[in-house]
C-alpha cells in the first residue's frame, strides 16, 4: 500500500496537490427474479442484530450535493437536460474547464442543524449524503487531495457538522461513496472528450486512494457511521475481486456497517438486485422504482427522487406530488423495504422549498401513522384493492396496520381471508375503538363515512397469533394470452380449500363447479374463488383467457432480401423514433454474418444501432421476448412492437410476447446510447419457459451460392 507521502508525491506529478488553474494542463439508472444478497461469515443473530437498526428505520434523507449545485444543469448558457450531478459527463466537461467551480462554492447559507431538522420532521430515521460523488469532490478536508471542501472558500467540513448534528438528533448518518471519479487521474476509463496528461494512470493507485479517504470517513472523527452507500461500479474496470476487496476492508475498518449491492458488480441493473448469491452486499438498491412484490427474504432499499435529478437542477420542475410520495412510504414499507427520498441542496447550502414542503407533509403524516411504518414486516396478504398494509409483531398476536388509499363507499372495510380472532380495530389518530365483525373467511371493520385523511388513512386491527390468511386464488398460467388452447388450474391452496369457477361471468357459489384443469382453446372470462366448506374466503379472481391467431411466416424465397444486418450511426438521440429517422435505407445497411444483439466495442456514447432479419421459430406457440438496454430500445416482429423499451434510461428489462407459426418472420432490434453504462441484450422463450439468448444462429444465413 502506498503511504500518504508517496501518494501525495505521486499526484504531484498529475498537478493535483495544489489545485490546478484552468490555464494548467488538464488532468482530469421487474424483470428478473433476485438472488438473495450475499451473507458474510456471520451467524443468522449477528447478521440480524447488525441489521436491526436499518431494518427498523424504514426511512431516510438521501443528499447529494457538490459542485453541480453551482451550474445547476446549465453550460456555457445551455440547459442540460436530465443534468444535476452528472454534468460533467452530459455536457462532456473536461476537467480543467470545471476545476474553477472550486473557487466559486460557498454555501454560506448552510446550516447542518437545520437540515437535520427537516429530516427528523419528516419522519427520516438516517441519512446519506455524498462524500464524494462522480466528479470526485469530497465533502470533507481529506488529507490525500486538495479537491474537496478545504479549498474552498467555505472551507468548513461539511461532514462534521453534519455528524454532530444529527448525533444530538438521534438521526443516522451514512455515506455515499462514488467508485467512479471522472477528475481523478489514476481513474479508468478515462473520458475520450477530456485529455489527461501524457503520465500513465494506474487504476491500482485509484483504489489504494480510495481506501485511503473511506478510512478517513470512517476513522470515528464522524461518528457512528451506518452505511456506506457505494456507486458507479458498472464501468469495466471495476471486477467482482475489487468489490470482495474493497467490502473486506471497508468491513476490516468498521465490523458493524452496512454496506449496499453497489460495491460489487452483480447488480442488474435499476431492477437493483444482485444476480447471483456470490456478489457482496447487504441490501439490493433499486432506483427510481419500487419492486411490484417486494422481494421476500431479502433487505432492500428504493432511492427516489422528488423530481427528476438527484442533484439540484435549476429548470427541473417536475415535482412528485405529496400524495404520490405518501403512498410510496406506505408501499414500500408493505412490500418491506427501505425508502431513501433525495433532496439536492442549492450552491447557496438551503434545501429547495419544494422538497421542504414535500417533506413537512409526509412529517404531518407520519405523526399520525408512523406506527405503521417503523419496525414493521411486509404485507401479509398478497393484494388488497383497497391500499397496502404492514404487519408488527405484539404480546400475545399481530397488530395489522391497514393502509387504506381507497375509502369503501358503505363505510365497510372488508378484510380479505383472515381467518385470526380479532381482539380490536383502531382508527389511528382516532379516539374511539372501531366497530368489526367476521364474515366467513372475512373481517369487515366499520370506518367513518369519511376518510380522516384523504391520502392514506391507517386502521390498526390487532390479532390473535400470527397472521393466518387465504389469498386470492393465483390461476394458471399467469400469462392470459395463448394459442391453440390452454390448460388452465390453480396454484395449490391450504388443505381444506377448495377453489370454485365460473365462466359465464357469475360469481361463483358453493354450488359451482370445483377448479381442477380445464382445457381453454376460446377466449374465455374465468371467475375463481376459495372456499371453506360452504364459505367464500377472500375475493374473486377475475382473469380474462384471449386465443391469439399467430402471425403468418415469412416464405423461405422472400428471405433472400431480409437478411441479417446491422448498422451504426453517431448521433445525440432522444427515442427509438429519432435513431431510425437518422438510420440508412435498410439495402444500405452491412451484412453481418456473425450478427449478435450486443452493443459494438465503440463508439462508447452517443450512437444508434440497428439489426434487422429473419428468426427461426421451430414450433408455432406464444413466445416471449426479453429485451433490456441502456438507453432506449424497441424490438419488432413482423413489423409489430413486441417490446417498447424506449426512451433515456439507465439499463432496464422490459417483456412482451408474440404469437407465431413455425417458420422465419422478420426481426429488427432499435437501439441507441447518450452516455454512461451503455448495454443491449435480446433474450427468448418458448412454451418450456426457459429464456435464452438470440443467437446468430437463430437467425436466416444465405448459403454461399447465395452469397
Amino acid at each position: 500500500m502506498l503511504t500518504l507521502a508517496s501518494y501525495v508525491s505521486t499526484l504531484a506529478l498529475f498537478g493535483w496537490t495544489t489545485l490546478p488553474t484552468p490555464a494548467a494542463p488538464a488532468t482530469t439508472v421487474a424483470v428478473v427474479d433476485p438472488a438473495p444478497i450475499s451473507l458474510l461469515p456471520e451467524t443468522e443473530e449477528e447478521r440480524n442484530e447488525r441489521m436491526r437498526w436499518w431494518r427498523e428505520s424504514r426511512f431516510g434523507m438521501f443528499i447529494h450535493w457538490g459542485l453541480y449545485a453551482i451550474p445547476a444543469g446549465e453550460w456555457n448558457g445551455k440547459n442540460v437536460s436530465g443534468a444535476g450531478e452528472w454534468i460533467i459527463n452530459t455536457a462532456q466537461i473536461k476537467t480543467a474547464d470545471y476545476q474553477p467551480l472550486i473557487k466559486q462554492f460557498n454555501p454560506v447559507k448552510f446550516d447542518a442543524k437545520r437540515w437535520v431538522e427537516i429530516a427528523k420532521n419528516a419522519g427520516m430515521r438516517y441519512i446519506v449524503i455524498t462524500s464524494k460523488h462522480h466528479e470526485g469532490f469530497g465533502l470533507w478536508d481529506s488529507a490525500l487531495t486538495e479537491w474537496d471542501i478545504a479549498s474552498t472558500p467555505f472551507k468548513r467540513d461539511v461532514l462534521k457538522e453534519l455528524a454532530d448534528a444529527c448525533q444530538a438528533e438521534g438521526i443516522r448518518l451514512c455515506f455515499y461513496h462514488s467508485i467512479m471519479d471522472w477528475t481523478h487521474p489514476d481513474y479508468l476509463p478515462r473520458r475520450s472528450w477530456d485529455p489527461r496528461p501524457d503520465v500513465k494512470a494506474d487504476f491500482g493507485r485509484y483504489r489504494e486512494f480510495m481506501k485511503g479517504q473511506l478510512k478517513e470517513l470512517l476513522s470515528g472523527t464522524y461518528g457512528d457511521i451506518g452505511v456506506l452507500w457505494f456507486d458507479g461500479e458498472w464501468e469495466s474496470t471495476w471486477t467482482h475481486e475489487f468489490g470482495v476487496e474493497l467490502d473486506d476492508y471497508v468491513r476490516s475498518l468498521k465490523k458493524d456497517i452496512i454496506i449496499n449491492n453497489r460495491v460489487d458488480v452483480g447488480r442488474d441493473g435499476m431492477v437493483g438486485f444482485s444476480k447471483e448469491p456470490k456478489f457482496r452486499g447487504d441490501f439490493g438498491t433499486p432506483e427510481q422504482q419500487i419492486p411490484a412484490t417486494g422481494a421476500p427474504g431479502m433487505d432492500w432499499e428504493t432511492c427516489m427522487t422528488m423530481n427528476d435529478t438527484w442533484g439540484f437542477h435549476k429548470n427541473d420542475h417536475n415535482w412528485k406530488s405529496n400524495e404520490t410520495l405518501i403512498r410510496m412510504v406506505s408501499d414500500i414499507a408493505s412490500k418491506g423495504g427501505n425508502f431513501l427520498l433525495n433532496v439536492g441542496p442549492t450552491a447557496e447550502g438551503e434545501i429547495p422549498p419544494q422538497s421542504v414542503e414535500r417533506l413537512a407533509a409526509i412529517g404531518a403524516w407520519m405523526k399520525t401513522n408512523g406506527e405503521a411504518i417503523y419496525a414493521t414486516d411486509a404485507s401479509p396478504f398478497a393484494s388488497l384493492t383497497w391500499g397496502r398494509a404492514t404487519a408488527k409483531r405484539v404480546a400475545g398476536g399481530t397488530k395489522i396496520f391497514l393502509h387504506v388509499w381507497e375509502w369503501p363507499k358503505d363505510g365497510k372495510l372488508v378484510v380479505p381471508g383472515l381467518l385470526n380472532t380479532v381482539k380490536s380495530a383502531q382508527v389511528l389518530g382516532a379516539s374511539e375503538a372501531a366497530a368489526f365483525e367476521s364474515h366467513g373467511g372475512n373481517v369487515v371493520v366499520t370506518l367513518p363515512a369519511s376518510a380522516p385523511d384523504a391520502i392514506a388513512t391507517v386502521v390498526a386491527l390487532e390479532i390473535e397469533g400470527s397472521p393466518n390468511i387465504i389469498g386470492p386464488v393465483r390461476l394458471k398460467p399467469a400469462r392470459e394470452v395463448f394459442v391453440n388452447a390452454v390448460q388452465l388450474g390453480a396454484e395449490p391452496m391450504p388443505q381444506g380449500i377448495v377453489v370454485r369457477f365460473t365462466t359465464d361471468g357469475s360469481e361463483p357459489t358453493k354450488d359451482s363447479k370445483e377448479l381442477t384443469a380445464v382445457a381453454l382453446r376460446n377466449t374465455t372470462t374465468v371467475n375463481a374463488r376459495a372456499f371453506l366448506g360452504d364459505e367464500p374466503v377472500g375475493e374473486t379472481t377475475v382473469r380474462t383467457y384471449e386465443r391469439l391467431t399467430p402471425w403468418s411466416n415469412f416464405l423461405e424465397r422472400q428471405a433472400e432480401n431480409t437478411m441479417p444486418r446491422r448498422a451504426i450511426v453517431e448521433g445525440e438521440f432522444n427515442s427509438v423514433a429519432e435513431l431510425r429517422a437518422k438510420l440508412p435505407d435498410t439495402a444500405e445497411w452491412p451484412i453481418d454474418r456473425k450478427i449478435a444483439f450486443e452493443t459494438p466495442k465503440s463508439p462508447k456514447d452517443n450512437f444508434g444501432i440497428g439489426f434487422r432479419g429473419l428468426l427461426r421459430v421451430p414450433y408455432e406457440g406464444l413466445w416471449s421476448f426479453r429485451l433490456g438496454s441502456d438507453d432506449g430500445s424497441t424490438l419488432l416482429i413482423d413489423r409489430k412492437i413486441v417490446v417498447d423499451n424506449d426512451g433515456l434510461h439507465s439499463y432496464r428489462e422490459l417483456e412482451g410476447y408474440a404469437p407465431l407459426t413455425r417458420g422465419l418472420h422478420l426481426i429488427e432490434v432499435f437501439m441507441f446510447e447518450r452516455t454512461g453504462q451503455e448495454g443491449l441484450k435480446l433474450q427468448w422463450s418458448g412454451s418450456n419457459g426457459q429464456w435464452a439468448p438470440v443467437l446468430p444462429g437463430d437467425l436466416l444465413q444465405l448459403s454461399e451460392s447465395k452469397r
